[in-house]
């Protein structure tokens, strides 16, 4: 048997048990002015169907004979709240070949299995369904109220705001950053974008000049204690938590829990997305602002770069923040920002560092020595994760008396946040999450000994050895073995 539609192009329903599921779905069916055929084994269901001129037939759908009263139906909704009639009713169908679409209502996980088994397409358990739309609810309403408190403390403000990006700010705090400056425009208060360390990274650089983004270094801004607020984003990343926990913070938003969190008035920290950019975007939404090129732009780069283009713990909430920003944004720009050139700093860091890698299994370990600034230690950290193998990198650089680290990781298995800040916290600071990580420690930590012009080789040697013995301990594999290197 093969479902037709003798002749007509016009998608035809069938409800098998119609109960109140069913009785629902039949209504708003017929609204839309689909063509619908109601079968129920109660007369007097039937017969009230009827008067509310709803196409309706006594039937029992447990017996075999129902496949001849839908075998022009082309979509099968079998809602009854009996279960077993409805497995009846599938297995009919199915046995006898009928190819028409079967949504059908289960009770239980283990009725959707067996509800599966017999054939169903689409199998639908009311319970999951309303508990679903509860937690949608519930979602819904929590972001209004916690939109209404960031409002209040926002239109609360009498001079200037201060927000705050972590250390070496990335894509995804300062494009958090931007939007939440726009956020308190709207609401007729000025905000100043604070930043600690370098935006160092070229394509970083590249971002904030293309979209015109405004950040003062925090060196060069007011102290914090002439604003009338401070908020904090994104700020979980840094190496040192970001700001003092004991400064006064009014506003704190981020997807990574901290250490080290700020007692603020307001905190919003969701785990559950994958980038700070995507919680703004949802307040923009709340606020009803639309966001403008630019910040829409940034915000869309700050979801794609923490996201490694959605291919990095991608969440649905990622998804759609980034499906409503597109519009808005600016994809030349992104374009641009995404493919800026190469400093040769950055080149000669990539260059040391492979040359210098050393593989242990899957795990990658290398040096770039004496470097100016700290972050193509990262690039390279992430360069050096294409190599056939490894699945987890980790590159050295000592720079103004200290030793950084930056890492990063594939390896689903692996938090790499969690195992430097395991292996190095008591010598100093580390934080990341699972694919990426950095540290920083005090050079005489692990040497004892200051660098000079004549001790750079040693030290180096030194520093090296005592980072790389601690980080594959951490790793559960020898530290030691040839280098595997391409000299």
């Amino acid at each position: 048997m093969s479902s037709g539609s003798s002749g007509s192009s016009r998608t035809r329903y069938a409800i098998l048990g119609c109960g109140s599921v069913g009785h629902a779905v039949a209504e708003t069916l017929t609204t839309r002015g689909k063509d619908v055929l109601i079968l129920d084994c109660d007369e007097s269901r039937v017969e009230a169907l009827r008067d509310q001129d709803l196409n309706a037939r006594v039937q029992d759908i447990v017996e075999p004979d129902v496949v001849d009263a839908i075998d022009d139906r082309d979509i099968l909704l079998v809602l009854a709240s009996d279960i077993e009639a409805n497995k009846a009713a599938v297995s009919a169908v199915r046995d006898t070949g009928g190819d028409q679409y079967v949504v059908v209502r289960a009770s239980d996980p283990v009725s959707e299995d067996e509800l599966r088994e017999l054939g169903a397409d689409v199998v639908i358990n009311p319970k999951a369904v309303i508990a679903d739309s509860a937690l949608q609810s519930l979602e819904s309403g929590e972001l209004e109220h916690m939109a209404r408190q960031l409002a209040e403390i926002i239109e609360g403000c009498d001079g200037r705001m201060a927000i705050l990006t972590h250390d070496n700010p990335e894509p995804d705090s300062i494009a958090s950053a931007t939007a939440l400056q726009a956020i308190a425009e709207a609401f007729e208060v000025e905000a100043d974008i604070l930043y600690s360390g370098d935006v160092g990274h070229q394509e970083n650089r590249a971002f904030v000049n293309l979209l015109g983004i405004d950040i003062v270094s925090r060196s060069e801004a007011r102290p914090l204690s002439e604003y009338d607020a401070v908020a904090a984003v994104d700020l979980a990343k840094s190496a040192d938590g970001g700001i003092d926990p004991e400064m006064a913070v009014d506003v704190y938003i981020d997807h990574i829990e901290s250490n080290s969190p700020p007692d603020a008035s307001f905190v919003d920290v969701r785990t559950n997305v994958s980038s700070t950019s995507t919680i703004l975007t949802k307040y923009l939404q709340e606020f009803d602002q639309s966001p403008s090129e630019a910040v829409a732009t940034a915000l869309l780069y700050g979801i794609r770069s923490e996201t490694l283009d959605f291919k990095r713990d991608t969440t649905p909430a990622d998804l759609t923040a980034a499906a409503y920003l597109h519009p808005f944004a600016d994809h030349d720009t992104l374009e641009q920002v995404e493919s800026p050139s190469m400093s040769p700093e950055t080149l000669d860091v990539l260059a040391e560092a492979i040359q210098n890698r050393e593989v242990q299994g899957s795990y990658l370990f290398s040096t770039a020595g004496f470097i100016l600034d700290r972050e193509p230690l990262a690039q390279a950290a992430q360069h050096l994760l294409n190599l056939e193998g490894v699945t987890t990198t980790a590159v050295l650089g000592i720079a103004d008396d200290n030793i950084y680290l930056a890492a990063r990781s594939k390896d689903i298995r692996l938090d790499i946040g969690n195992v430097l800040q395991e292996a190095f916290a008591e010598m100093g600071d580390a934080a990341g999450h699972s694919t990426q990580g950095s540290v920083e420690i005090p050079l005489g930590i692990f040497t004892g000994i200051e660098a000079s012009e004549g001790n750079r080789d040693t030290l180096l040697h030194l520093t090296e050895e005592a980072v790389r013995r601690k980080l594959f301990d951490a790793f559960g594999v020898e530290g030691g073995g040839d280098s595997a290197n391409g000299g």
